[in-house]
């Protein structure tokens, strides 16, 4: 059984294929899928598609890409008030830095960073966090902003070892997509993943990109999150079985499952 903790299931990328795509994922034992915002129109459409699919969960924010567009504070109040006000709501992100394409003004990326990593503690919600050239400045402001009093994840994790240690001491686990299985990859990848223990790692998709091999061209969907699972359980040299209960013990734990969800 697999979950995909991270992609796009939005009709911003699948049009009127979402349904289909969802169904594709569970029939292929993809179990639990949490779809991502990335502005506060792209949040409440994966509330929406949340409501009407019992296995998908939905995470809001504002990416960093997007805080040039925030309204202030009133967008990060509206923020809350859809996540107080929907169940499905299981997470505050992506948000972040990407000092690598700069979309947004570096200043204004860290300002809204901030305030949605204090919305995320105020509702007590994980955080799911983007972090793309802007490691020493992201973990500032996690620490700062005491962000490890909910925890969270970083996706498409692009750290070291070294700093993948520092963010697991700020209650933070990663996740890795279908960049793992890419030919390219095959040193950084196994080196790390090799190191890192499996009770911090989670799986995704960040779908509709970074399709696996053996896809790549073709558009990302959930229900390829196996073949990132695979690759982890090769590397590790466990049993997928093994590598799947693992992680889903990680997600149940780090999203307020226990208890709640019934995909052992």
């Amino acid at each position: 059984m697999y979950v995909d903790t991270h992609c796009h299931l939005t009709p911003s990328f699948y049009k009127d294929k979402v349904f289909e795509v969802a169904k594709r994922a569970y029939d292929e034992n993809v179990k639990l899928i949490i779809t991502i915002g990335t502005n506060l129109i792209d949040s409440v459409e994966c509330i929406e598609i949340s409501k009407k699919l019992n296995y998908v969960y939905a995470a809001i924010g504002i990416h960093p890409h997007d805080t040039k567009n925030i309204n202030g504070f009133d967008d990060i109040l509206k923020l809350m008030k859809l996540a107080k006000d929907n169940k499905k709501v299981v997470a505050i992100g992506e948000i972040g830095l990407d000092f690598f394409k700069n979309y947004s003004p570096q200043d204004v990326q860290e300002r809204y960073f901030r305030m949605q990593i204090n919305a995320a503690r105020e509702l007590n919600l994980p955080i799911i966090i983007h972090d793309r050239e802007a490691h020493d400045e992201v973990y500032k402001i996690l620490k700062e902003e005491k962000a490890y009093e909910v925890g969270g994840v970083f996706h498409c994790y692009s750290g070291d070892y070294d700093f993948a240690k520092k963010i697991f001491d700020l209650n933070f686990l990663v996740s890795f997509p279908g960049t793992i299985t890419f030919k390219k990859n095959k040193e950084k990848a196994e080196s790390l993943i090799k190191k890192i223990p499996l009770d911090k790692i989670l799986t995704e998709t960040d779908a509709p990109f970074l399709t696996p091999e053996p896809f790549r061209g073709k558009q990302n969907e959930p229900m390829h999150v196996k073949y990132v699972a695979k690759k982890i359980a090769e590397i590790k040299k466990l049993d997928e079985i093994e590598v799947c209960k693992k992680i889903i013990e990680n997600v149940k734990s780090l999203f307020g499952f226990e208890g709640k969800l019934n995909i052992d």
